[in-house]
């Protein structure tokens, strides 16, 4: 993006891409219109490891997804915490651009949490000055608890800054694990990942061929 515009952001583990996350773009995009998608690895994210399928080869995935779609990027942060992520991405973005992330609701729990800051208020002050946020729920929480996190105390100074878009229930469910699951036990994943990925996926690629939480 050469120029100022709308960034929107999937921040995610991408273990690997699944339908739930092209869903999200997708919503996303239609509540927000982006100048340019960014899908950003998360090296490092708070509460998980790095397990199932190695940075590179969820990279190479990624890449493949974006490769038809010219509005697409692919890029690795090695930031768990979105007020750090935002200040590393504006690094390399031109001045006034229109940072929006997209992230399901356990993640918007998260992002809350007072456990990953030494400030929590100053530190959501400083990010929500400059970013906004798009949040969908996910399984098991029905779309209204999203409805009812954002009038919680510490989130409802920051709500005119959270949209929210429902997915539904079929695929809301849909997580990585679950993929990564089925491919260790030899299941078909096609109606669970993008169809540019399917043929490049193969459980001999997850770390001893089990489906390890990450």
């Amino acid at each position: 993006m050469g120029r100022a515009g709308q960034l929107l952001c999937l921040s995610a583990s991408f273990n690997p891409l699944t339908v739930a996350h092209v869903w999200l773009l997708r919503e996303a995009s239609r509540l927000v219109p982006p100048d340019e998608a960014l899908l950003l690895l998360a090296r490092a994210n708070v509460d998980k490891a790095v397990t199932g399928f190695p940075l590179e080869r969820r990279l190479n995935l990624m890449a493949r997804f974006a490769e038809s779609r010219p509005t697409f990027s692919v890029a690795a942060c090695s930031h768990g915490r979105f007020v750090d992520k935002a200040e590393a991405i504006r690094s390399h973005y031109p001045a006034g651009t229109r940072l929006t992330f997209i992230v399901g609701f356990d993640t918007l729990v998260r992002l809350f949490d007072p456990k990953y800051y030494t400030d929590r208020d100053a530190s959501l002050s400083a990010l929500f000055s400059a970013s906004e946020f798009i949040a969908a729920n996910r399984a098991p929480d029905p779309p209204e608890a999203v409805t009812a996190f954002l009038a919680r105390p510490e989130v409802a100074p920051y709500a005119d800054r959270i949209h929210v878009i429902q997915l539904p229930p079929e695929i809301a469910a849909i997580s990585a694990t679950l993929v990564r699951a089925r491919l260790a036990r030899g299941e078909p994943v096609s109606e669970f990942v993008p169809s540019e990925i399917q043929l490049l996926l193969g459980e001999s690629e997850l770390f001893g061929g089990s489906p390890s939480r990450g």
